[in-house]
Parts: structure tokens; sequence; C-alpha cells
């Protein structure tokens, strides 16, 4: 979602005061932060990210409509330390055309580990379309049922594809107030509602993938006026319900800007991590940033 508040979001806080560790179970340490920045103007407006099982190659996608390929630099360590080799494409209609400028407003998008089709949903337009690779036609895929109910501004937020190439796609918004942030599945050609995630804490999802370990997480983030908070939450997914719910880590308000992307990949040593971006909304007090976590097994 674009945010639209003129409020300036202050001072950020220390790294060192970033996490809210979940009780009992894994949880996820900040292993490193890298602010990013380039003199373009498509640049910024990240929303949607994978990244490759390598942990280098990246896709992103920004919600004015471009796809953003590269390759993240580490050090020694794995750390952070720069992104190269970026090239930027257009994202397309059906016909090959550059969509106006309500039309492309593309918020999540997912890859499978193996490749295959680019999936990219759009909030405001409520749909879900395929792509054969950056700056290709757009292909259709089918409408999703109940979301001419939800507003143009807290729709279709997050995109995952599991393990057999399933899409799974999370509303920001809800049709009801009362009811929780509703979960589609394409499965056979046709879209099912999955699930709901609950509502809980002034959250709101906007960011999904599934983990090499099977396991669906979950980006949130919340916001009030001193700038955002977010956290990751872990799920099974048993008899088409999310289950086994584990808050990873809880970042408090203003240690990380408005983080929108997340992709889960294992790295070298066998940990998981967490690799997001955030949305800067083209606002000059705001920041495009990329944030890893590692998930910490408990003894």
């Amino acid at each position: 979602m674009r945010f639209r508040s003129s409020i300036a979001i202050g001072a950020f806080c220390l790294l060192a005061a970033a996490c809210g560790w979940a009780e009992g179970g894994d949880s996820a340490r900040l292993a490193s932060v890298l602010a990013w920045d380039r003199d373009e103007d498509w640049f910024g407006g990240f929303s949607g990210m994978e990244v490759a099982p390598d942990g280098n190659t990246f896709l992103m996608v920004t919600d004015r409509g471009r796809f953003v390929e590269g390759r993240f630099m580490r050090d020694d360590d794995g750390g952070l330390v720069g992104v190269e080799e970026v090239r930027m494409e257009r994202v397309k209609t059906r016909t090959g055309e550059v969509p106006r400028p309500f039309e492309r407003n593309s918020e999540g998008l997912a890859q499978s580990a193996q490749g295959g089709p680019i999936y990219v949903c759009f909030e405001g337009q409520h749909k879900v379309e395929a792509f054969e690779y950056p700056g290709a036609s757009a292909q259709s895929l089918p409408a999703l049922p109940g979301t001419e109910q939800l507003s143009r501004n807290e729709g279709l937020e997050a995109l995952a594809v599991d393990q057999v190439g399933r899409l799974v796609v999370v509303s920001e918004g809800a049709p009801e107030a009362e009811e929780g942030f509703p979960i589609w599945r394409l499965a056979e050609g046709e879209w099912h509602i999955l699930d709901n995630i609950s509502r809980e804490g002034g959250f709101r999802p906007v960011g999904a993938d599934f983990g090499p370990d099977g396991r669906f997480y979950l980006l949130e983030r919340s916001f009030n006026v001193v700038g955002f908070s977010n956290r990751v939450r872990r799920f099974d997914v048993e008899n088409d319900k999310l289950v086994n719910g584990q808050e990873l880590f809880r970042a408090a308000t203003g240690v990380h800007d408005n983080l929108e992307a997340l992709s889960v990949w294992r790295d070298t040593t066998g940990a998981i991590r967490l690799t997001m971006v955030s949305d800067d909304n083209f606002f000059s007090f705001q920041r495009t940033e990329v944030v890893e976590y590692v998930v910490q097994q408990a003894p």
C-alpha cells in the first residue's frame, strides 16, 4: 500500500533495540541492514521481491510498475554491503503497452525457486497476472472471488508460491472489520479462500513467502505518527489451514522503514534467512533499505 501521510518520520532507534524476541521456540536476529539509493527517477517504491536460492540474485517489483533485477554484494560473513548489475524493465499490459498510472500499482511478486513464470498482484484492480520474464506482456489469471468488497488502497498486497507451484495471495484489507485478512490459493484453475490471518496488534500483511522448509512466512507492518513497526510470523500449513503460528521477530517502531517485501531462503550454513526491502513511497523523508534477519533455532 502507498502511504499518503504527510507526517514526516522521526529519527529511528538504534539497531540494538530492534528486536522483540519470540518467547520459546525459534526466533530471528538482525544480521545486516543495507541503505540503497540510486539517482534515477524510477528508483523507489519497492513492494515485492524474490531472492534466488544463492542469496545473491534478486528480482523486485515497484508499486509504479517496474521490474528491477540485480545482485547483492556480500562480505565474507554473508552481510549485505552493496547492490550491483541493476537492470530495470517496465511492467507491461496484456497488449504489451505501458499501463496507465492507476493500472500499475504492482504490490506483490512471486516466482518458484525452480524458475518459471513471474507472478505479480495489483492493488486497486485486485488481480494477479503472470509474466514470462521482466518486460514481457502480461498473461491473465482467473479473477479472484470477493475482491469487489476490498477498497482500492487495501487490496492484494502479498504473493507467494508454495512447494507444488500453487499461488497464494493475501489482502491487506478485509471485507468486514471483524474478519481476518483473507488468503486465496489458486488450485486447479480456480481461486479459493485458504484461510484468514487474524487481526492482532494493529499489524497488516504486506509480504509473504514459502520458505525452503515448506512453511509460510508472513511480513506484517503497523504505522503510527512516529514510524513503522514490523514483524514476521511463520506458520505450518496443515489440512489447508495455517497453524502453529509463531512470531520470529518484532522490530520496534522506527527501527526499520516501511518494509513491504519478503523473500525466504537458506544460506550455506543451513540457516533460514529473511530478506526484506522497504517501500519509500518516493518520499524524501523515507529511505530504501534491504534488511536481513537469520532464524535462530531453539536449543
